[in-house]
């Protein structure tokens, strides 16, 4: 995976080595920084952090629990009627091999009041009228490494025989079933803050740097929280950690998914132009301006898909100004 490239008349290679950490030293130094920033910043006495079975929420527990030990850390785990039931087993893992305390909180009734999965129905029916109890559904984004300058959404939804068919989606459609699975994430920040005010304890943010950097969090729902101990490192960077701090091996091998749909998704088929590994690599030779062809080597990609996964990080980047802003005011 390397390649030689000239800077500055010398000769260098770029690999996804440059990824790598020394673990130990870098979990001492976040966990000296939560210690600083929950306790003296904060004011607070411990951390409340959703667990979601996934690999960042199981770190940034992991952290915390090293940070300021394990009953000054609070899971909540937060399913809901389309949460995958390995979700809940492994988040379980997770708290059993770190020690710390945990709440269920089934947020299924909560949602299906608000009408999240009415809602969501609703629009789906637009498109396919049929779509119903015992169906199943999620959204897809069209290959992020074609020459196109936007990205396209299709709905894929499944019968209850489990035959699957793909829609294009009118925008009103695709906006109003992000709408409702939103709710999903704000109802669970909502649950969050509730036992953090209980406890006085600080809500931990799980996001890594691919999701903080390119919005892939929703506004006050997960991108909400007091602090986010892991949104400077590389997702590879975050399994490395996993296994230095002893994240269960069934964690860490479980691909990325969002949780979100009904149907089984991958984060890379519904936001992300690739795979994290390879993501991890182009993201890392733009921030650092390698040039696309050893960037294109070392994620094995050609230098025109370099091209179009630096254009898809930049379209990311300007929705991810809006999450990431404060309220505007007049003062």
């Amino acid at each position: 995976m390397n390649q030689s490239m000239t800077i500055a008349g010398k000769a260098t290679a770029f690999s996804s080595d440059g990824l790598r950490l020394d673990a130990e030293a870098e979990i001492e130094r976040i966990c000296a920084w939560i210690r600083e920033t929950v306790l003296k910043d904060l004011r607070k006495r411990g951390v409340v952090v959703g667990l979601s079975g996934g690999i960042d929420s199981s770190v940034t527990a992991a952290l915390c629990a090293r940070a300021l030990g394990p009953a000054r850390v609070t899971g909540i785990f937060m399913p809901e009627h389309d949460s995958d039931p390995e979700s809940l087993r492994l988040g379980e893992a997770l708290a059993a091999a770190t020690g710390v305390e945990t709440v269920l909180e089934d947020i299924g009734p909560a949602l299906a009041a608000a009408g999240c999965y009415t809602r969501r129905d609703g629009f789906i029916r637009q498109i396919v009228p049929e779509f119903g109890d015992g169906w199943g559904c999620k959204v897809v984004l069209e290959n992020a490494l074609s020459s196109r300058g936007y990205n396209i959404s299709w709905l894929v939804v499944a019968s209850p025989s489990g035959e699957q068919s793909r829609h294009r989606m009118p925008l009103d459609v695709y906006l109003g079933m992000v709408a409702a699975a939103n709710m999903k994430q704000r109802t669970r920040k909502q649950i969050e803050y509730y036992h953090a005010d209980r406890l006085n304890f600080a809500v931990a943010g799980t996001p890594n740097r691919l999701e903080y950097d390119q919005g892939f969090f929703v506004k006050n729902g997960d991108g909400a929280a007091d602090f986010k101990p892991i949104a400077h490192l590389y997702k590879t960077q975050v399994y490395q950690l996993a296994e230095a701090l002893g994240v269960p091996e069934e964690i860490r091998r479980r691909p990325p998914t969002t949780d979100t749909w009904s149907l089984p998704q991958g984060q890379d088929e519904y936001y992300f132009s690739l795979p994290y590994d390879r993501m991890d690599i182009c993201l890392y030779g733009l921030d650092n301006g390698i040039p696309r062809e050893a960037v294109g080597e070392a994620a094995d990609l050609t230098p025109d898909q370099v091209e179009a996964v630096w254009r898809n990080i930049a379209s990311k980047r300007k929705v991810a100004e809006y999450l990431h802003a404060s309220p505007l005011t007049m003062l």
